[in-house]
């Protein structure tokens, strides 16, 4: 373990982009707390990281009950003593999610909106009052280039894909949230940042990985690897005058 290792807890820690954040974040030298609702996904994922000779734990919470997430904090202060960093990673889908922008309902599309940034909104309050009685701390949330730029739907002529409503809300949320939050701890020593991803591969069509490519500076759909850079950069000192910074990761998807 390195002197500059944190504790770090990583909500939807299990899933897709969150593997990849558990393997970089623990190979870097870091305890994790694997914070997921999918325990047997985490287990698994807790198993492989230690056999590599990371340290982690899974910590099983529901990310849209209040004493659930401050139960999370708890017991990961009592697993590592404190907490330095929470990361914002997880996703949720209720009901009849992604479909057309005509055919979500009113339910619906409130019930994700709610879901996630609700989910956000507290975990960052939970901890981000921890972080300040402590003097110290950092949320790292996962936007996306969505919550920035208006949707290109041409990418999507051909496939059955589209690109939610209810997605493009709340990663603008999270974006907002973010500048909200970095100047709301200001004096507490807590940070505050974004990453937008561009797309991730994630065994999309090949008709729609060509349409998204010819908008890109060179790769076109990123590797789920290709985050954990700009991860462990704004978990390190490198970054540490940054806040209410939104870092975008996407092959010049955006230009």
């Amino acid at each position: 373990m390195t002197d500059n290792a944190r504790n770090v807890v990583i909500t939807g820690a299990a899933g897709l982009i969150g593997g990849a954040f558990s393997h970089a974040v623990t190979q870097a030298g870091h305890r994790l707390v694997i914070a997921d609702a999918n325990a047997a996904a985490a287990e698994q994922l807790c198993t492989e990281l230690k056999a590599l000779g990371g340290e982690a734990c899974v910590l099983q919470f529901d990310a849209t009950n209040p004493e659930s997430i401050h139960q999370l904090l708890v017991n990961s202060i009592e697993q590592y003593g404190s907490v330095d960093a929470l990361v914002n990673n997880l996703y949720i889908r209720k009901g009849n999610y992604g479909a057309d922008f005509f055919d979500v309902s009113y339910d619906d599309f409130c019930a994700n909106v709610s879901a996630n940034t609700g989910a956000m909104f507290e975990c960052s309050k939970v901890f981000g009052r921890y972080f300040c009685d402590h003097n110290q701390g950092n949320i790292i949330s996962i936007a996306s280039v969505y919550g920035c730029i208006a949707p290109r739907f041409e990418v999507y002529d051909g496939t059955r894909m589209t690109m939610p409503v209810e997605y493009a809300a709340i990663k603008s949320a999270v974006l907002h949230l973010t500048r909200f939050m970095a100047k709301r701890f200001k004096g507490h020593n807590v940070r505050v940042n974004a990453i937008s991803p561009g797309g991730i591969l994630d065994g999309q069509p090949e008709a729609f990985l060509d349409a998204y490519g010819q908008f890109c500076a060179n790769k076109g759909m990123l590797d789920k690897e290709d985050l954990t850079g700009t991860l462990l950069f704004l978990l390190s000192d490198q970054s540490a005058f940054m806040t209410g910074q939104n870092l975008i990761l996407d092959d010049g998807f955006t230009l």
